[in-house]
């Protein structure tokens, strides 16, 4: 396979001669989105090169499908930079730390994900104004962490490895930077904190006796789309036939009370998304997102998902990447097929505040995605095949953190371009 693809290779990067200019690629992403929150999808990935590459996997899996690849399968995570990842609740309530977006995934080719993720730290350095030096080691240690693990992991009894866990706690207790243990005790506590109660009083406003989710324009607001109660009714009970028995039960407690547009992340604006309010008789409030599931940006050059229904493609990568999901994880079809899937909103999520980590914070940060990385890789393909062609030297660390450097380049270049183009 080194013959094939040298370890070297990995780290050129060119594009192809026949790409699209950046705003035919930007328009070719807005299409379908609702054309009101394509202005603030485009506000939002003005505001630095860092955040314009959040909204633009499908341009890197363009650039990505010309480049030298080992055609390694895994179930790739598809938009894999490092602000998908995080903590969240088990269902067990133990806080872990995992990826937490899959809107893109895919089986794929396993370098596709980490040079994302590498290119990513890089961008974030580069954001947090640390030296271009530090810049290409969070790459470097990303990707040194990720060759060590796999091949930690490919030994590893396969059934160990799917109940392997990382432990927010137990990271925090284990972790010798002081910076971080700080962070993850913050993080920890407010992570507690945020619970389907607190959302409730945050987010909804009672009038004349009843509670429903409160307008905030142009963020979160009621939507003509969704206001058809005995299709929502349809559409959650056909969601519901998605979930496990035991899980249907618990869901089949609660009564659907309002729903409400929500505009959320980078990526996603544009795209419906929507929040559910649901309570049962004791009036607890239960919290669904429902997000609008698509092609993944990868299918084009890769292969057709084979689930013909993208909500279900997304549940089923996410259930075989994460160590854990949520118990509510789902999916459904609204009217003109428009296909969906669901979560709970928020539940105990932990979202580090990446654009704030100094150099220490990102070089731990990245040595943990890494690891976390190499575990989802070698869960869903060949880690001793992986292992073995990135070897024991540093050449791929090399390899991919020089690739990182270029393409962040790249996207500081195509950023100046978007921000030129008239949309």
């Amino acid at each position: 396979m080194r013959l094939h693809v040298g370890r070297k290779s990995q780290g050129i990067f060119k594009f192809s001669n026949n790409r699209p200019s950046v705003g035919d690629m930007i328009k070719a992403g807005d299409h379908d989105r609702l054309p009101d929150l394509i202005p603030i999808r485009h506000e939002r990935m003005a505001v630095s090169p860092f955040a314009f590459y959040r909204g633009t996997a499908s341009i890197m899996a363009y650039d990505l499908s010309f480049l030298p690849r080992t055609d390694i399968k895994v179930q790739a995570i598809g938009d894999c930079h490092l602000m998908n990842f995080g903590g969240f609740a088990t269902p067990e309530r133990t806080l872990i730390f995992d990826a937490n977006d899959f809107d893109e995934t895919l089986p794929a080719s396993w370098e596709w994900d980490i040079k994302r993720l590498a290119t990513s730290f890089v961008l974030a350095a580069r954001h947090n104004h640390l030296k271009s030096t530090d810049a290409k080691e969070m790459a470097f240690i990303l990707t040194q962490s990720y060759r060590r693990h796999i091949i930690d992991f490919a030994r590893m009894n396969l059934l160990d490895l799917w109940y392997m866990k990382f432990d927010v706690q137990a990271i925090r207790e284990k972790s010798k930077s002081i910076e971080m243990k700080q962070m993850l005790g913050d993080a920890m506590m407010k992570a507690q904190r945020e619970t389907n109660e607190k959302i409730f009083y945050k987010t909804t406003r009672q009038v004349s006796g009843n509670f429903e989710i409160a307008d905030q324009p142009p963020l979160i607001y009621h939507s003509p789309e969704m206001n058809d109660k005995i299709q929502m009714k349809n559409f959650l009970g056909n969601y519901s036939k998605t979930l496990s028995d035991d899980r249907r039960w618990l869901f089949e407690q609660y009564t659907l009370v309002d729903i409400a547009m929500k505009v959320t992340g980078v990526g996603s604006v544009g795209t419906r998304c929507y929040i559910v309010l649901m309570m049962n008789k004791n009036q607890e409030p239960l919290f669904l997102q429902v997000k609008e599931a698509k092609e993944s940006v990868l299918e084009k050059f890769t292969a057709k998902s084979l689930y013909s229904h993208s909500g279900q493609r997304v549940v089923e990568g996410q259930r075989l990447v994460q160590a854990a999901s949520d118990i509510f994880l789902g999916w459904s079809t609204w009217s003109e097929g428009r296909q969906y899937y669901l979560r709970q909103l928020r539940d105990r999520k932990i979202a580090p505040s990446v654009e704030q980590f100094d150099r220490e914070l990102l070089t731990a940060y990245a040595g943990l995605c890494g690891r976390m990385l190499a575990r989802a890789h070698a869960k869903t393909g060949n880690a001793s095949l992986i292992a073995g062609y990135m070897g024991k030297s540093e050449m791929m660390d090399e390899a991919i953190s020089s690739f990182a450097m270029a393409y962040a380049d790249q996207t500081e270049k195509d950023y100046e371009d978007f921000r030129k183009t008239k949309f």
